[in-house]
Formats: C-alpha cells, structure tokens, sequence
C-alpha cells in the first residue's frame, strides 16, 4: 500500500486546480512548490550524506539569474577589452542552462569545501552564497543590482522547428512547478536508493568504515552537491519566470532557512520528509495569517515549528513511519485470543 501512496499524492495535487478557485491559495501553492523543490535538493546533502549546506540559496538564486539573462539577453564590458552581446533566447534554454551552471557551481564548490568537515563546510557555503550576492548586487551592467530585473518573459514550453507555447496564468504555473517536481523527486528516488545512494548514506552514518571499504569520499559527496545544485538551480528557474522580477534579495539567508525547516520538520533522510515540511509550512502562513496580526503570525509561525522539533525531533515522516509499524503489532496483541475447549 506505501509504494501506492505518492502516486495517489500526485493524483490529489494535480487535482487541486479544478476545485480551488481562490487565486491567492493558488499562488500560495506554486511558491511552496519551487521552494519544495529547493528543499528536496538540500535534502540530497543534509539527508543523505549528512553535509549542511547553509549556502544552498546560492544555487538557487544562481539558477533564478542565469535562466533570466538568457532569455533576456545582455550586453556588457568584460575586463574593459571585451564586448560581448547576447541575443535573448528561448526560456526553455534558459532553464536548461540554470540547471547546468547551477551544477558546476556545485562541483566548484565541492571539489573546494568538501575537504573540510562540520562547522567548516557550514562557514564555506555560507561565504560562497555571499560572494555570489555581492556580485549580483554590484555588477549592474549585468544583472542592474538592486534595481532588479524585470519583464522577464513567463516560462515556455517546446521544441525548435515546431514552436513554443508560453505558460501564463497561476494554473499553467502550478502544473509546471508540479511536473518538475516530481522529476525532482523521480530523479533523488532512483539515485538514494542506487549503489551511489548507499554509499551516500555509509559516509554519513560512518566516514571511517566506508573508506575502509573502498568508498570515495570525494567522489560522492561532490557528485551530491552537483545534483543537488542543479535541481536548486531549475526551482530557481522556476521563481524567476512565474515572478518575473528578481533582485539581490533572491540570495537572502532566510530562503535557506526556509528550505532547511522543511528538512528538518518533515523528516531529513526520507524522500516525503521536504514535501510534507514544505506543504506544512506553506500551508501555516496562510491559515495564521487569516486570524492573526502582522507582528504575530511569526510568533506563531516560530511556535508552531518549535513545537514540532520538540514533540517529533527526528521529523514528521519518521514518526508516522514508526507509528505504522508499531500499528499492526499492536492490534495483533490487542485481539481476543480464540479460546480452546477441552475434550
């Protein structure tokens, strides 16, 4: 019955259009799907190797950027020598080019910090998300720093020689963030439960036995990092064309909060775990914001996430996991024992 329960997920999700007719829940939905997606990608690192990365909105806004600029176009100076012009193209190339640079972004970054561990790897992605701010945010010839870019073209679909379909409009979004989705999720799936996915999971559990073994521990832990680097970077993607205006503030530390909350509440280490946290808390701001003020919906917000830590510290899966497994056995004690006559 579990192998049947994301496709029935799925089912329910792409349902939602048809019977929500409110456009603010809608939207409400489509953010909490890209910064899902993002949190799924961090999952692939914090989850399953055991590497916290609190530099993730680098790729992310690295992915929202280079999407942009491509299908925008650009014209700059490099070094005062070099002049070079770039023709907008397809938002479908853009998104693709995201993923990819989001990527070698990822192997950088990898190849460079994974020879350090702990409080040290936390101290190179953080820096490495700042270092990328204050180049978007002082390379106006590029990217007009904080005065945004802006009319960026809606997210379109299609191949060359047959023709591209723009996706306007909250619906034709929320079905495009639905549908990465779930090729992010498809994806993750098939790689955790690999031979690369349990070799992930020993470096995690323990360094020392899995390179005694013959693990390479560079090697996997970099090729997470690219992985999850490129989903980041297509969520990314995604955030700029269904907005359609992105600045500076894309790089914020709050927006991988944001996506380590959902880890950490629904349950890091299992493939549900950022898609149940990330429906619950996009699903709290909204529901605290119909009944209570301004100053008092992050009192709440914070409350409710504490409490959740606190009551369920190994996250919500996990304990739904457990409370399942328990169920059946104890039922079977539970149950009237059938009594035996004697003859």
């Amino acid at each position: 019955m579990r192998r049947f329960v994301p496709y029935i997920v799925v089912l329910f999700l792409a349902c939602v259009p048809l019977w929500l007719g409110d456009p603010y829940i809608l939207n409400a939905f489509i953010t909490t799907g890209i910064f899902t997606i993002g949190a799924m990608s961090l999952n692939l690192l914090l989850g399953y190797t055991g590497q916290l990365s609190l530099g993730h909105v680098a790729f992310f806004g690295i992915g929202a950027y280079v999407s942009a600029l491509t299908s925008l176009g650009f014209d700059v100076e490099l070094f005062e020598r070099f002049h070079v012009v770039h023709e907008p193209w397809p938002v479908v190339y853009g998104f693709v080019l995201a993923i990819v640079f989001a990527g070698l972004c990822g192997y950088l970054v990898g190849k460079l910090s994974f020879r350090v561990r702990g409080a040290y790897f936390v101290i190179v992605t953080i820096s490495f998300a700042e270092v990328v701010r204050l180049v978007a945010l002082n390379w106006v010839d590029l990217t007009q720093g904080p005065l945004a870019l802006t009319n960026i073209p809606p997210f379109t679909l299609g191949l060359p020689g047959i023709g591209y379909v723009n996706v306007y409009g909250k619906i034709g979004n929320y079905y495009l963030v639905l549908g990465v989705g779930v090729i992010a999720y498809i994806v993750i799936k098939h790689l955790v439960e690999s031979r690369i996915g349990r070799a992930m999971v020993a470096l995690k559990e323990n360094e020392s036995v899995a390179v005694s073994v013959g693990i390479n521990v560079t090697r996997y832990l970099v090729l997470a990092a690219v992985v999850s680097a490129a989903i980041a970077g297509a969520s990314g993607s995604l955030y700029a064309h269904y907005l359609r205006i992105i600045d500076p503030d894309i790089f914020l530390f709050l927006y991988t909060v944001t996506m380590v909350i959902m880890v950490i509440t629904g349950g890091k280490g299992t493939l549900a775990g950022p898609v149940v946290g990330g429906a619950l808390f996009g699903a709290t701001p909204v529901i605290v914001r119909s009944f209570a003020a301004p100053e008092v919906q992050w009192i709440l917000y914070g409350a409710f996430m504490i409490a959740i830590i606190f009551v369920l510290p190994q996250g919500i899966v996990p304990a739904l996991e457990r409370w399942l497994a328990r169920a059946p056995a104890k039922a079977e004690r539970i149950a009237p024992q059938p009594s035996v006559s004697a003859e």
